[in-house]
């Protein structure tokens, strides 16, 4: 029997795959150690009861690993995914772990923020600095030459990251950081991310509602 998980529909396309980045870094997992899988799209504003009754909390993703068994929350189930299915290997070694680990709150607290001085940017800059930094040591993935846990899991981050700030903001990624550029290239060309990646607008449309609230409460 196929794995079976449930991620996030599109806003408004309730048959088109949706723009949750930690539904992603499972199916770019799912996909890397091909591991036959079917998707069940879950409309978020409209929950259907089934879904409901397998996952009182309504969150997504969970996984059917084909003992009836759903299990929640996108680092428990790449760990067993890794535990069940260890070829290829994805685990990060330990040293590399927690590289890149800020960048995501790094990056909503960028995006939140209405006040050009209130450091966050500046934060967020220090975040792809050393993640330059560290690509320049050790790339071209944060593991050397083959990808692990790690770029699976900052890959549909920074795939939100780009488009949000560039729409919302008129922000990108300095030219400068060099290394991490051509991650990037590296990350959003590979054949698993190109599968699974939701479409710009549905990343947009996905966002609006978030950043239009924390507009209008500044």
């Amino acid at each position: 029997m196929a794995v079976e998980i449930c991620v996030k529909a599109a806003p408004g396309a309730p048959d088109v795959l949706g723009d949750c980045p930690f539904c992603h870094k499972v199916l770019l997992t799912l996909e890397e150690k091909d591991i036959p899988y079917e998707t069940k799209l879950v409309d978020l504003s409209q929950k259907p009861q089934w879904f409901l009754e397998i996952n009182p909390e309504g969150k997504v993703p969970v996984i059917n690993f084909g003992d009836g068994r759903w299990v929640s929350d996108s680092d428990v189930i790449t760990q067993i995914l890794e535990e069940k299915y260890p070829e290829p290997p994805l685990a990060t070694p330990p040293e590399f772990a927690s590289v890149g680990s800020k960048l995501f709150s790094s990056f909503i607290g960028f995006l939140k923020s209405n006040d050009p001085n209130d450091g966050s940017e500046q934060a967020l800059l220090q975040e792809l600095q050393a993640l330059d930094n560290h690509l320049k040591d050790h790339g071209p993935y944060v593991n050397y030459a083959k990808p692990c846990a790690v770029d699976l899991n900052l890959a549909p981050k920074f795939y939100h990251l780009e488009i949000t700030l560039d729409h919302f903001k008129g922000w990108t990624i300095p030219e400068n950081l060099n290394h991490l550029r051509s991650y990037l290239d590296l990350l959003f060309n590979q054949k698993s991310f190109l599968k699974t990646k939701a479409a710009r607008e549905h990343v947009i449309a996905g966002w609006a509602p978030k950043v239009e609230a924390w507009r209008n409460s500044a």
